[in-house]
């Protein structure tokens, strides 16, 4: 992700990453997709795909600042 942020990534794939460094999520069908880190940080997502690149490098972001 942090190599190709303007890859054709999926909220799933987004997900995938967030669940294996710990962070949850909320998305109950809405537009956006609520990803929360332990320490209170919060990321909405668009859920609609394509995932725009500065959505991805937010997340990356908010990734290596947790570890």
């Amino acid at each position: 992700m942090a190599n190709n942020p303007a890859a054709d990534w999926s909220l799933t794939d987004i997900q995938n990453v967030a669940r294996r460094h710990g962070v949850s999520w909320d998305h109950k069908g809405g537009s956006h997709c609520v990803f929360r880190w332990p320490d209170g940080r919060t990321l909405a997502v668009p859920a609609r795909r394509p995932i725009k690149p500065l959505y991805i490098r937010q997340f990356v972001s908010h990734i290596g600042s947790g570890e």
